[in-house]
């Protein structure tokens, strides 16, 4: 499926691919989870900053956050941009690092548990709009430029399958067999 430019196609997508980055994140081995990440070559930043799976969860639920804020406090009236203050689309990398050491003292489990209530809350804001809202540029005058839909895919759909390729890049730098899925069976064609 290509980007959602639809509310239905917005929903369907991000909860296929929260269900399929959970699928792969219950498969991980007890060594994948304990291996600090690792991608030696690779140049964007994100792949230094993230260190381990709580860092991947709580950047996803900082982003949720960001969302379910600025949208909130724009439909009570207030004049919210997206990026907080002092950050911009030129600077955003650095917030992300803020938020990775933010969440030092964080588990894992109250990583998880954060995630799945602030995909909830994402997911039930999502639905308290039409398609023309979500997906018409200029309805809202606090978007910008933009449609509203396509912040909601941004912190869903193709975030999560953003964290779908590096937990699948960490399995293979593990050493993972690669006839092995994340559902943890082997392909039916493989001997």
């Amino acid at each position: 499926m290509g980007r959602p430019v639809t509310k239905s196609e917005l929903l369907s997508a991000a909860a296929e691919n929260y269900e399929k980055m959970n699928e792969l994140i219950s498969s991980l081995t007890e060594k994948e989870l304990s291996t600090p990440f690792d991608f030696p070559g690779k140049k964007e930043a994100h792949w230094q900053r993230d260190r381990n799976l709580r860092d991947i969860l709580v950047h996803l639920y900082e982003w949720h956050m960001l969302l379910l804020e600025w949208v909130r406090a724009n439909q009570r009236g207030e004049n919210k941009p997206f990026l907080p203050e002092p950050y911009n689309w030129k600077t955003y990398g650095n917030m992300n690092v803020e938020f990775q050491k933010k969440h030092q003292d964080t588990t894992l489990e109250q990583a998880k548990e954060m995630l799945e209530k602030s995909h909830h809350e994402v997911m039930e804001l999502a639905k308290t709009f039409s398609n023309d809202e979500l997906f018409t540029k200029g309805v809202f005058k606090w978007v910008g430029g933009s449609a509203l839909g396509s912040y909601f895919v941004s912190n869903t759909s193709s975030h999560y399958d953003w964290a779908v390729k590096k937990l699948k890049a960490h399995r293979k730098n593990c050493g993972q067999d690669s006839r092995i899925h994340y559902t943890g069976t082997r392909k039916p064609d493989d001997r």
